[in-house]
């Protein structure tokens, strides 16, 4: 396979994100022609030029250093393991958000979505999936959408479904990640996903719910009703933290919060 030149990825980048070159020129303040240049391989950037171009088509670090190296420079990003001791600040920071979160679950993930932290409360919910679904690593899209995972106990699987797709869908563009793009084919290919999706009728805006809930059935006509929020690092310097999100669930009803509300409460409802 013939190796990408850095010309030919940043025109890749550029076209993903649906930019002509005089956006992206106007953009980073360099001319149409030297950029035109640049993608026919006909003048070599400047690695400063290729980091100005890569922030302005919002390019995850990771493929940053691949532009870099494709150019002829070293990369500029380093990935640490999170075990590493200089992530300690980050990852105890992280820790803190999942164990004040406690009892409510909350879980740390990678780009590509597979679980490296959770809390107690989180893990309760998985409890009883098969083993192949809870890895490791586990990985949310599996976890959610396969149908011996959490798929035959969500209520609106339909509506959660979509979601779920939306989102794997921004990520693949984001990050134009092949393993990415591969896991979304594997996860559409479920059974019942794609028709779960169709099934669900188009709903005014006006009577939608101001945030999408995961109503999980607990038995018994029991129902867990929770909306999630995603927090990232704001000024990343390193790859592993660039790629990691931290997702907190939070009650949608008083009834999810009644449920939730003691120390350990997760755990003993799912059980």
């Amino acid at each position: 396979m013939t190796e990408l030149t850095v010309g030919a990825l940043l025109r890749d980048w550029r076209r993903r994100r649906r930019l002509s070159q005089l956006d992206l020129a106007l953009a980073v303040n360099v001319s149409t022609r030297h950029l035109s240049f640049v993608e026919t391989g006909r003048s070599r950037p400047s690695a400063e030029l290729v980091l100005a171009l890569a922030d302005g088509l919002d390019i995850p670090l990771r493929e940053r250093n691949t532009l870099l190296l494709a150019a002829g420079y070293a990369p500029r990003y380093p990935v640490r393991p999170l075990e590493d001791t200089a992530m300690d600040p980050a990852r105890e920071a992280v820790q803190r958000m999942l164990d004040a979160h406690d009892p409510y679950p909350g879980i740390v993930v990678d780009r590509a979505w597979n679980i490296v932290l959770a809390n107690t409360s989180a893990a309760a919910i998985t409890a009883g999936l098969p083993d192949e679904l809870l890895g490791p690593p586990a990985n949310v899209y599996r976890l959610s959408l396969h149908p011996e995972g959490l798929a035959k106990r969500t209520r609106n699987f339909g509506e959660w479904a979509a979601h779920l797709l939306q989102q794997l869908r921004r990520s693949v563009v984001l990050t134009g990640d092949p393993g990415l793009a591969a896991l979304e084919a594997e996860v559409r290919a479920y059974p019942g996903v794609e028709e779960a999706v169709a099934s669900v009728p188009a709903s005014p805006l006006e009577r939608a719910p101001l945030l999408l809930p995961f109503r999980l059935d607990l038995g018994n006509g029991t129902e867990l009703s929770l909306f999630t929020t995603l927090t990232t690092f704001g000024t990343p310097r390193d790859v592993t933290l660039d790629e990691l999100a931290v997702e907190l669930f939070y009650p949608a009803d008083d009834e999810s919060a009644r449920l939730l509300g003691g120390r350990g409460s997760t755990a003993s409802a799912l059980n």
